[in-house]
């Protein structure tokens, strides 16, 4: 995968964990909210590895 579709999945899960991370603390769901909280680590973890790609190229 290139750094563009690296970040735009990142985005993607950054968004979804943040929803699911709102909705549940809005509902008392501890479950959801952690589960958004991973997604949203996860989202940045592409993030940073389509930063790398970008910087190194696509190599990587």
């Amino acid at each position: 995968m290139g750094e563009a579709t690296d970040k735009l999945k990142a985005a993607g899960n950054k968004v979804a964990g943040n929803v699911k991370e709102a909705v549940g603390k809005a509902t008392d769901n501890e479950r959801l909210e952690a589960e958004g909280k991973a997604q949203q680590v996860k989202g940045t973890g592409q993030d940073v590895a389509g930063s790398v790609k970008g910087a190194f190229g696509d190599k990587v």
